[in-house]
């Protein structure tokens, strides 16, 4: 299913980032309606099932030049206490096969697998989920943990973000959540809940990552979700766009899709749905 014009982007858990919510809140009220924990669960909640998609990656450094650019495939399947996640390069040709496998369960830190042909997957270790993921400014642990799982969540306050009205929502881990991240704060749209910028910090407070959605669409479901991604590492000069073309939720995929074995072996099109 294409759906551009309105572009739309996975997330983190950036898968993603296919975060909506399903219960409604007033468009006149600029303060938190809901509780923090109602909040983070809904849209926890939203990041299960299976999908399927397609994106163009695209890594700026300086900001105004195209060092990377990369067309990808998206295979996730997640339940309440676990999620699998494979990202393989389509384009360009003399890249296509290089592929990570991430996996993580309730309470156990993250684990995944490289794959660069000609070579066999390898294991990523653990100091090497805050590496690059294809060179980008998100790391493996931002595309695998879901922030809005964990259980310490807090309204801090409400801002106008680009003439949006959002709720500032904090999200911290316990030692069970196994994260580089200290704190995470987002700002939810308190009309369409759809998170409008993501910021990531690291234990000594220091700003680590900001995620900003620039376009906001509906997905094949008919929710909100984010558009036209811009992930920017405060440390350095680079910036990473993304730009999803193509989503499909409720995929059917095999247990092999989801192992080593299975990283070497590209998909021509897109899986078929489940029943």
């Amino acid at each position: 299913m294409n759906l551009r014009p309105c572009r739309l982007l996975p997330v983190m858990t950036m898968t993603l980032w296919l975060v909506s919510l399903t219960f409604a809140a007033d468009p006149a009220d600029t303060g938190p309606t809901i509780s923090a924990k109602d909040l983070a669960a809904g849209l926890a909640a939203l990041q299960e099932g299976s999908s399927y998609v397609r994106l163009r990656l695209e890594v700026k450094h300086p900001a105004d030049t195209t060092k990377i650019g990369l067309q990808l495939q998206i295979k996730q399947r997640s339940t309440r206490t676990a999620t699998d996640l494979v990202y393989q390069v389509l384009w360009p040709k003399e890249r296509k096969g290089e592929a990570v496998l991430l996996h993580k369960a309730e309470g156990a830190p993250p684990s995944g697998s490289l794959f660069i042909p000609p070579d066999k997957p390898r294991s990523l270790g653990a100091s090497e989920f805050k590496e690059a993921l294809f060179g980008s400014d998100l790391s493996y642990q931002d595309v695998i943990e879901n922030v809005f799982a964990w259980k310490d969540q807090k309204i801090v306050g409400t801002e106008v973000l680009n003439r949006v009205s959002c709720l500032i929502l904090e999200s911290r881990p316990d030692k069970q959540a196994s994260s580089i991240y200290g704190s995470v704060r987002s700002w939810i749209d308190s009309r369409r809940l759809v998170p409008l910028r993501v910021e990531k910090y690291l234990p000594s407070g220091q700003l680590a990552r900001r995620i900003e959605t620039t376009r906001v669409a509906t997905d094949d479901k008919g929710r909100f979700i984010p558009a036209d991604l811009t992930v920017r590492d405060p440390r350095g000069d680079s910036v990473t766009d993304l730009d999803g073309s193509r989503i499909r939720h409720d995929v059917a995929y095999s247990d092999r899709d989801f192992t080593p074995e299975g990283l070497a072996e590209i998909l021509a099109s897109p899986p078929a749905s489940g029943p």
